[in-house]
């Protein structure tokens, strides 16, 4: 047996039945009924309710306020990608005691050779204690032999090289990377790699005089120091055709971006303006494996079109400061002048007297604060 039940109007007086008080409902053509005992519940811990987006999207015709929206900072916008498979890995390299060995072995499996063809000269074979041999000359073994031995010796002396603190090699074989060494001391790299050498110690990097503007799009020249160095040899060597070019063109397009005020015109600005330059370069700079610590500038002053009209601007307003500050002097020590000779009695004086009096002071003292000191 099935019932159904029907909303009664918001009424709160007793009905035929009993008195029975039904439940309050919020009504909307678009959204869902909402007791009112769930919207203000006193559990410590409410449970969520999930909301439909028809719950808590504005409508129109509501009277609801809308939000304001506070402006988004400078952000970074996403790096360009690189080849994701680039990525700096170790080479595979042999101690330097390797390839001395190997040239060794080749040099004296070339001596061994030439004794054996017999083309030794007599008093190396007497220095060295041979025996003498009966070779008539090199054949067809003996240049198999020589092959081998020289070919045992160029690998083994070509292929040794010497690690740096600070400096690392980017090996390629036929177009493909094929790893980085950072290992120091004697060691030896297959000769057939090509090698490149890399500058990982950390670097600073003193820009000439780039464009930029400040907050109210005056023309600005800058020069930034950049503190920097590289993460991952592979992408900044195999990324870009020239790591050092491409952090210098990021630091410009920052520079762009980022307003930049000359010292002393709003406390804090220069920190704020190194904190959204380094943040910038550093987003579009770590793409090719470039890690960069602070961007900040060091001298920034007009540009050359603008400069002299900003020299008069800032001129005028030092002036109209000083005499602002000059004035105010003035009429204080006009003030109390004239307080001091009332209250003690010294003159009496009407409303005329008063007013010419203080502009005798005002013109005594103007005069005497505007000459020059000796």
């Amino acid at each position: 047996m099935s019932t159904t039940t029907s909303h009664m109007p918001e009424s709160e007086g007793p009905t035929d039945g009993g008195p029975v008080r039904p439940a309050r409902l919020i009504h909307n053509e678009v959204t869902t009924e909402i007791p009112v005992h769930l919207l203000f519940r006193d559990d410590p811990a409410p449970v969520s309710v999930p909301l439909k987006p028809a719950v808590v999207a504005r409508r129109q015709g509501t009277g609801e306020q809308p939000r304001l929206r506070r402006p988004a900072p400078v952000q970074a916008r996403p790096a360009a990608e690189v080849d994701p498979e680039l990525v700096e890995r170790p080479a595979r390299v042999l101690p330097g005691a390797a390839g001395v060995l190997a040239g060794v072995s080749g040099v004296a499996g070339c001596l061994a050779t030439s004794w054996w063809a017999g083309v030794l000269p007599p008093l190396a074979v007497e220095a060295m204690r041979l025996p003498a041999t009966a070779g008539a000359g090199p054949g067809p073994a003996q240049w198999a032999a020589y092959a081998g031995a020289g070919a045992l010796g160029l690998f083994g002396f070509g292929g040794l090289a010497r690690g740096a603190t600070g400096r690392a090699w980017v090996l390629g074989l036929f177009g493909r990377y094929r790893g980085t060494v950072r290992r120091t001391g004697l060691m030896w790299v297959n000769p057939l790699v090509l090698r490149r050498r890399v500058d990982v110690r950390l670097r600073h990097w003193r820009s000439e005089p780039m464009p930029a503007a400040d907050g109210n799009g005056v023309a600005l020249r800058v020069v930034v120091l950049v503190v920097w160095r590289v993460r991952d040899t592979a992408r900044a060597v195999l990324g870009v055709e020239d790591h050092e070019r491409y952090l210098r063109e990021c630091v410009e397009a920052a520079l762009a971006r980022v307003p930049v005020e000359m010292p002393g015109v709003t406390r804090g600005s220069a920190r704020a303006a190194q904190d959204a330059l380094t943040r910038l370069v550093a987003v579009e700079a770590g793409a090719v494996g470039l890690e960069v610590f602070s961007v900040q500038p060091v001298r920034v002053e007009y540009a050359p079109e603008v400069a002299a009209a900003m020299h008069r601007r800032r001129i005028a307003a030092l002036d109209a400061r000083q005499r602002a500050s000059m004035l105010t002097s003035v009429v204080d020590s006009v003030e109390d002048t004239v307080t001091r000779l009332t209250m003690r009695g010294l003159v009496e004086l009407d409303d005329y007297e008063r007013k010419v009096l203080v502009r005798d002071l005002t013109v005594a003292f103007c005069s005497g604060r505007a000459q020059p000191v000796p």
